[in-house]
């Protein structure tokens, strides 16, 4: 029987796939995408229908060698990559690479990776999608477009090295018009009162004052809550009206691609990358003992909530073997898409119901069983009856005022006996608004017992900071991207400075607030949230056959190419000349302003190069500047006072920024980071000793950092002993035949921190990445090294620079 070709993205489906199919079938791997546009040109002929000039992605070429080869022979060649848009662009440049007139080309859907899908897929193979394709090219060359006309822009007026982009400028603006709401935000001063009451039966309970004559109470301040509580003690409470009803709560369908990154988030607190990383393995397959690589949850990357017949009656049997009946509802849930989802996949969901989590825990590590967890619960939750509860609110008069109580019981929990859904960060003052409490059996006239009037000062709150999962909400709801980009977005921004992540929260930094308000006053259409929506409903429309590539990109380009020429002549030149401020310089009198060097933002004087004075700065949380002054060092505005001696912390200069140092030096030389706010941080914990031994005293090492931010491990003994060693990592040495393991290291010239044989000299093996314990399916190489480059964005390589193997991870 003759032999067919069926070609994959990764390696790692490759092996899944192969336990499935008998010898008829050769199946290969194309690493991901073979043909890209130049890295170092534009690669789109704009006045030729904006045709694009693919080229082999570097390292790519002994790839397409080897499928060249296998493809020699054979008549059928299935194109099996991931079923999106990317996976057709794929598809279809594996076609043109592999054309030859004895070749027919079938494109292979695989939606999950199960035996019985896998063999229903190759079936029934489909067309490849020229629409499909065309959206996605309509997409690579917006993005190129936007990205490689006004990144050199930024170059010539802020500074080299920063890049804009179609999407992730946009969610940058986002973050930035956020904090301006909040540094604008004025807080005002407000009261509640809560009456704690007794009943004839337990348990005592709260009713909160709602009304005061009839209408809506606001307490403004101290006096006036003074005022009512006065009062109130003089009152007998009764109550007036009690309001009984069932409530129900529906379960929510199972998880869309966006869905997944906010509640594994929440939940996990998973970063979005983190979370698609996860799910990339659980869909191509994870070693499950004797059965070896099982693919254990449909394709990742979908906003459906769709869901098979068959998988619909698997779960519902399993529901009721594991539950009561009662658990069952009479009919499956069928939950309605949003009017803007694609239908192509289901929604996310376990590929059988005989792999529970308990079965799978000894084969999984903690989060990929914390993640697969969390997808089997939602499926099974979303097909499991309401929860019910027994909803209580009791009116309670006292004189003029009207309290209100009210509280619930749960009678029957349905899905929430396995799924609770996750909530945002909020404030412990929402948090307890949300607590309903038990109340006691009550009667209307019944008259209460008052036990004290609570009053409490609140303020109002700005509104929140981005978290992971409240900007992709964000995203999602406002049209801006695709549920597959969130991860690598969020990704983007944070690398390219744009924005920093403090404890959950985002922040633009000074270097994101400068570019964002460049290119919201350059380019007011690409900036918009409505324009950057519709083009995501363009490209829709163009994988639906209503729309034609070309005009969409013509529609685009000729308002853009006007605000990109009017952009190359007025854009404020920042760079050499900085963002001038109201902070005058304490040497000449001329403004002050805010440029952005190599180690970050600082103030120059305007008057450069007459006057080189420099300061550097912190805003406060109304996004003020407040110059740091090395000469006139500034007493702590909290009054902290020093930790060793007691005195007064200041600011004080260093050549790598400001810190906060006792006011006693050089008596006493405590020092403290300083915090953005300009506030000392928190003391530093104490060292922490590493498990090796000083080579020369036998002392214990403790773990330090030098002045680039890397670690080394130093004599506790020092300055008595001052032996130093680089802190190892649990990764060997690549290099074939050397017993050595990496250490970190950091480079002199620039600092910057990379891996080194702990063998040096005798070995000079580096590596310029990030390890990730995953081993390589080609030549079994312990660990893979994570870069992230402009051209194909994170991408896990081998090692073993004899090998070759690359896998990208994130799609733009």
């Amino acid at each position: 029987m003759e032999k067919s070709l069926l070609i994959v993205e990764s390696p790692t489906k490759v092996r899944t796939i192969k336990k499935y199919l008998g010898g008829e079938f050769e199946v290969k791997a194309s690493l991901g995408h073979i043909k890209d546009l130049p890295t170092k040109l534009l690669g789109v002929d704009i006045e030729n229908q904006f045709k694009p000039e693919f080229q082999i992605i570097s390292g790519k070429d002994k790839i397409l060698k080897e499928l060249k080869q296998a493809a020699k022979k054979i008549h059928h060649i299935y194109l099996a990559p991931d079923p999106d848009r990317e996976g057709e662009a794929i598809a279809w440049h594996l076609a043109e690479e592999l054309a030859g007139k004895d070749k027919e080309f079938h494109r292979v859907l695989f939606h999950e990776l199960s035996p019985k899908a896998i063999q229903e897929a190759l079936a029934h193979p489909e067309e490849l999608n020229e629409q499909r394709f065309q959206s996605q090219l309509a997409r690579r060359i917006l993005d190129r477009l936007v990205g490689y006309q006004i990144s050199p822009l930024l170059w010539d007026k802020v500074k080299r090295g920063l890049s804009a982009g179609r999407v992730q400028s946009v969610a940058v603006r986002l973050i930035c018009d956020r904090e301006r709401e909040i540094q604008a935000f004025v807080s005002r001063e407000y009261w509640s009162i809560t009456a704690a009451l007794q009943a004839d039966l337990p348990p005592d309970f709260e009713a909160k004052l709602i009304k005061a004559q009839g209408k809506a109470v606001k307490i403004a301040n101290e006096q006036q809550a003074k005022t009512i509580t006065d009062r109130l003690q003089q009152e007998s409470f009764q109550v007036i009206h009690i309001d009984k009803k069932e409530r129900k709560r529906n379960p929510l369908p199972p998880f869309t691609t966006s869905q997944l990154q906010q509640e594994s988030f929440r939940k996990l607190r998973f970063p979005a990358k983190k979370t698609m990383f996860l799910a990339q393995k659980l869909y191509e397959g994870v070693e499950v003992g004797d059965e070896g690589l099982v693919g254990l949850i449909t394709y990742m990357r979908t906003d459906s909530t769709r869901v098979s017949q068959e998988a619909l009656t698997a779960v519902r049997h399993y529901i009721q073997g594991q539950f009561e009946a009662e658990y069952v509802p009479g009919k499956p849930h069928f939950y309605t898409n949003k009017k803007s989802a694609q239908d192509a996949h289901e929604a996310i969901r376990p590929t059988s119901m005989n792999l529970s989590p308990d079965n799978l825990a000894r084969f999984l590590d903690k989060d990929l069983l914390a993640l697969y967890r969390l997808i089997w619960n939602r499926f099974v939750a979303s097909q499991m009856k309401a929860a019910l509860f027994d909803q209580t609110t009791v009116d309670i008069q006292a004189g003029d005022f009207l309290f209100r109580a009210s509280g619930s019981v749960l009678r029957f929990p349905g899905f929430t006996a396995v799924y609770e859904v996750g909530k945002d960060i909020v404030s412990p003052e929402e948090e307890e608004e949300e607590k309903k409490g038990q109340l006691p059996v009550l009667q209307v006239h019944q008259n209460l017992t008052l036990l004290r009037i609570i009053p409490k000062q609140h303020f109002t709150q700005p509104p929140p900071r981005y978290t992971e999962a409240t900007l992709v909400k964000e995203l999602e709801e406002k049209g801006i991207g695709r549920p597959s980009t969130y991860a690598a977005i969020i990704s983007t921004i944070q690398e390219k400075d744009y924005v920093k992540k403090e404890k959950y929260f985002f922040s633009p930094t000074e270097l994101g607030f400068l570019v964002n308000d460049l290119l919201v006053k350059n380019f007011p259409d690409i900036l918009d949230v409505q324009f950057t929506a519709l083009m995501e409903n363009n490209l829709d429309q163009i994988e639906e056959g209503k729309q034609e590539w070309t005009k969409v990109l013509g529609d685009f380009y000729q308002p853009f190419s006007k605000d990109l020429d009017r952009a190359r002549a007025e854009m404020k030149q920042v760079r050499g000349k900085g963002v001038k401020t109201d902070i005058i310089c304490p040497t000449c009198g001329k403004p002050m302003a805010i440029r952005i060097g190599k180690n970050g933002p600082f103030l120059a004087c305007s008057g450069y190069p007459a006057c080189k004075q420099t300061q550097n700065f912190v805003r406060d949380e109304k996004g003020i500047i407040r110059p740091v002054n090395a000469e006139t060092p500034q007493s702590d505005p909290s009054g902290k006072a020093c930790p060793q001696c007691g005195k007064s912390m200041v600011v004080r200069n260093g050549r790598f920024g400001s810190f906060w140092a006792c006011s006693g030096y050089p008596d006493c030389k405590q020092t403290q980071p300083i915090s953005p706010e300009g506030q000392p941080s928190e003391e530093p914990s104490p060292p922490v000793i590493s498990d090796q031994a000083c080579p020369k005293c036998g002392g214990p090492m403790v773990v330090k950092k030098n002045r680039f931010g890397g670690t080394f491990l130093a004599c506790e003994k020092y300055p008595k002993c001052k032996s130093t060693l680089p802190v190892a990592t649990e990764f060997p040495c690549p290099t074939p035949g050397c017993s050595g393991m990496l250490v970190s290291r950091v480079a002199r010239k620039k600092g910057l921190k990379f891996l080194g044989c702990s063998r040096y000299p005798k070995c000079k093996t580096m590596i310029w990445g990030k390890p990730v314990k995953e081993t390589c399916p080609q030549c079994q190489a312990p660990f893979l090294v994570e870069k992230t480059t402009k051209k194909e964005g994170t991408v896990w390589s081998c090692a073993n620079k004899e090998c070759g193997y690359q896998q990208k991870q994130e799609r733009d």
